[in-house]
């Protein structure tokens, strides 16, 4: 239910479970931890993380999440990947991004996302803690009040206010999604590896 598609230093991970809202599984967050650790040693110079249809995901598949995915140590490895990955890391936010996926995208360099794109993590409803480093990531990206806001007071952010908070940098018309991350990677693409990351290093 993970799609890999790589086109030179270009790694696309596309959660592909539609029906099920791109709900994740242990199984699928492992497998994009490990699609993660491998961009990482093969020298990818650019790596999406993007969803089919509407929604990017709904966080995770709550069956699971009642079983014990909810506290599983697979998010932190995944979302601990993707924020020490040396190549230039986008989320490419097709929909509505919910509960536990935030993890990933928030450890990305850059988030993209389509105009109708949702944001919230539901974590006091459903009783359950949020992801470790979801919180302060959350926070740097848009204060502690903001991150409150969504994890304590529970508030659905549309697109526009998350692109005034911070939480989002760029909205687009969803036909131009891919477009749009194309044009942000092709610098990156376009240098060596070893150019990539010497210059990630030197961003806080």
């Amino acid at each position: 239910m993970i799609r890999l598609e790589k086109d030179g230093g270009l790694w696309r991970a596309v959660i592909a479970r539609e029906a099920k809202a791109n709900s994740l599984t242990r199984a699928m967050l492992t497998e994009l931890a490990e699609i993660a650790e491998a961009a990482g040693r093969e020298a990818a110079r650019a790596l999406v993380l993007t969803g089919e249809g509407k929604v990017f995901s709904a966080g995770a598949d709550l069956d699971e999440a009642r079983a014990g995915l909810a506290t599983d140590p697979v998010w932190e490895r995944l979302s601990g990947t993707i924020a020490g990955l040396p190549c230039l890391t986008i989320a490419a936010l097709n929909g509505t991004l919910a509960g536990g996926a935030f993890g990933m995208a928030l450890a990305c360099d850059l988030r993209v996302a389509v105009t109708g794109a949702k944001f919230f993590y539901p974590v006091m409803k459903l009783g359950f803690l949020p992801q470790p480093s979801d919180p302060a990531r959350l926070a740097v990206l848009v204060g502690p009040a903001r991150a409150k806001m969504i994890l304590m007071a529970g508030q659905k952010v549309g697109a526009e206010e998350a692109l005034t908070w911070g939480l989002i940098d760029r909205i687009v018309e969803p036909g131009s999604l891919e477009e749009t991350v194309a044009s942000l990677a092709a610098d990156a693409l376009g240098a060596t590896a070893a150019h990539v990351a010497g210059i990630k290093a030197l961003v806080p």
